[in-house]
């Protein structure tokens, strides 16, 4: 893999909010569609699971880069 290619790979927090914000598909944008379908399921945990994510966003595209960052220098 080359710089460039792992670049367009990583995922941003402010697409993340977008995809929280008007599809409630964040987990679907970081592949992770487990969670995603529980998500919808759920209705994001009766609204609950919804407003933690508020917050949480930034942690998980950062675990998300940072996987394929380590994925990349191997």
């Amino acid at each position: 893999m080359n710089q460039i290619y792992l670049q367009s790979k990583m995922k941003s927090s402010g697409t993340a909010y977008l995809c929280w914000f008007f599809l409630g598909c964040h987990y679907a944008y970081l592949g992770k569609w487990g969670y995603q379908i529980l998500y919808w399921i759920t209705l994001g945990g009766i609204g609950i699971w919804m407003l933690i994510d508020l917050f949480h966003i930034p942690t998980k595209v950062d675990n998300y880069n940072l996987k394929l960052t380590n994925q990349y220098n191997r």
